[in-house]
């Protein structure tokens, strides 16, 4: 008996990717169906569903579930979910389509077949509605909500078997964790409760106090990148896993610390994606997320603890996995060292605020990055990146 936290609405994990003995046949057969191009987002849901992250659904969204997610967090049968998983096709392809046929997911930059899908359902959204209640806002320039206004205008939802995961296992054979790994992981080494860190920057000296505090309280760490698509500008995955196993090497206790990664793609959508990270971490069988400020925002879109404020909204029962909420964290002169609003008596003139945005400005302009921001070793490892790109 397993005393890590179950998987998100489900007795067990729920992997869509169809076994290796007939994943070759599969794929023969799926290449006389009709094709649905994908875009980046639906191929990295595709993946996640392959994977069973997005466990317990069994495909992407009908209508029924799409308004239960918009407008109350639920799946038609009640269960949490904050975020619709939709899949989206052209008015002439969906004209062509009857429910109960089949067809192949293709990614749309490489053509490969990833995955195929029993049509359920053919059905338009509001998409001012998604955007207003997942995003809060229909700003075009917050890029979920041009993610979502960019859509084809009819969904297709259906059940679907995954053929491939695409380059990501050969890729990263070292980071690539799918959730029954990080399961049997976290019991090899005794771990029952296990915290979880999400980031797609490297980690300077704040993301390594919010690790540290975790570690306190927890048996250990998983830190969880994102493989998926980045803004522009963001530092590949190759470079932060060499700059976060540096920073681990030489500033955590041996066995505190899992690094590993996944193939989400961010949407950005602030509290409502905080609560999707904790669901997913869920499944890999982590009892907490770690949430500081601002967790999945971009701009000025959401209040600095929103993310954090939203998990008291949720019902009994939503969601097993819970936030650990850490204030902002800053170096404090005075206390020489890493702290909070909650630990740090000294005026904020005493203060050297970190952030990953900074941390970049620095490196693109070539200025010193202080050890009280950045570990030196850490920064040796970003300034070569950054002097590659030139």
């Amino acid at each position: 008996m397993s005393n890590l936290v179950p998987p998100h609405g489900s007795e067990k994990v729920l992997p869509l990717l169809v076994t290796e003995e007939i994943r070759a046949s599969e794929i023969e057969r799926a290449k006389v169906l009709r094709k649905v191009s994908l875009t980046s987002r639906e191929v990295s849901d595709v993946f996640m569903l392959g994977m069973g992250a997005y466990t317990p659904l069994t495909g992407f969204m009908g209508e029924a579930d799409w308004r239960g997610v918009c407008d109350d967090m639920k799946l038609a049968d009640g269960t949490f979910w904050p975020i619709p998983i939709t899949l989206s096709i052209s008015q002439d392809l969906a004209d062509s389509l009857n429910v109960g046929d089949e067809v192949a997911l293709c990614d749309g930059e490489s053509d490969e077949i990833l995955a195929t899908m029993v049509v359920d359902e053919l059905y338009k959204i509001d998409k001012d509605h998604e955007c207003q209640s997942v995003y809060k806002t229909t700003d075009s320039d917050h890029p979920g909500v041009l993610n979502v206004k960019e859509q084809q205008p009819v969904n297709l939802g259906g059940t679907v078997r995954v053929l491939s995961e695409g380059e990501y296992p050969g890729k990263y054979p070292d980071l690539y964790l799918r959730p029954l790994e990080s399961r049997a992981l976290f019991e090899k080494k005794g771990w029952s409760k296990v915290a979880a860190f999400q980031t797609r920057n490297p980690m300077h000296r704040s993301h390594e106090h919010l690790a540290k505090i975790a570690i306190e309280v927890t048996d250990g760490v998983f830190i969880h990148q994102v493989l998926g698509a980045l803004k522009p500008g963001d530092i590949p995955a190759e470079v932060r896993t060499e700059a976060i196993q540096a920073m681990i090497d030489n500033y955590f206790r041996p066995d505190t610390i899992v690094q590993a990664g996944y193939p989400i793609e961010m949407r950005y959508a602030g509290p409502r994606e905080a609560l999707l990270h904790a669901l997913i971490r869920q499944n890999f069988g982590c009892s907490y997320l770690i949430v500081g400020r601002d967790h999945a925002g971009v701009g000025d879109y959401y209040g600095p603890f929103d993310a954090q404020n939203i998990f008291d909204k949720l019902w009994d029962g939503a969601l097993v996995t819970q936030p650990l909420k850490i204030g902002i964290t800053f170096f404090c002169k005075k206390c020489y060292g890493m702290a909070t609003g909650k630990t740090c008596p000294h005026d904020p003139e005493h203060h050297i605020s970190v952030s990953g945005t900074e941390q970049r400005r620095m490196l693109e302009e070539g200025i010193e990055i202080p050890s009280e921001f950045s570990r030196p070793e850490v920064v040796e490892i970003l300034r070569s990146y950054y002097a590659s790109l030139k």
